[in-house]
């Protein structure tokens, strides 16, 4: 089994300058069950399904790339509300953060998510990152859907 662990942010400031890559996103959801989420994303051109389980810092992951053109048609099977948003990656000290930037329902909405080895492991705070959302179900992905 593969766990995550990671912490989640709103972000405040001025951060794409520091971007060093950037991909436009759409995903759905299969189902959104707290318990068991299962999601299907689009990534530029790749495809992903990732299956979640329930948790706040950490909690079971399991994700499988597959052919851009079946994450698309299930995409189509998806719960109402597909998000879209834009990724941007930015390295701060050893850790890349992951910070979406919302379009649709949710414009102007930018969360960043920071991946840790432990629960506790401690990392650099950019002057960007705003209050910590970790845990809160309104900024959980499938809260965000868009309908």
């Amino acid at each position: 089994m593969s766990q995550e662990i990671e912490r989640k942010f709103l972000v405040r400031g001025e951060f794409k300058s520091r971007a060093f890559h950037a991909a436009r996103v759409a995903q759905g959801y299969l189902s959104s069950a707290p318990a068991r989420t299962v999601r299907v994303r689009v990534m530029d051109d790749r495809g992903f399904i990732t299956v979640k389980g329930e948790g706040a810092i950490s909690r079971f992951e399991w994700e499988k790339e597959i052919p851009v053109g079946e994450a698309r048609e299930l995409l189509a099977l998806c719960e109402p509300g597909i998000i879209e948003k834009t990724r941007y990656r930015v390295q701060v000290g050893r850790h890349v953060f992951e910070v979406d930037e919302f379009r649709g329902a949710r414009e102007g909405l930018i969360v960043a998510e920071v991946e840790l080895a432990a629960e506790d492991e401690p990392f650099e705070r950019p002057e960007w990152l705003g209050e910590e959302v970790t845990g809160n179900p309104a900024y959980y992905n499938a809260a965000l859907r868009g309908e």
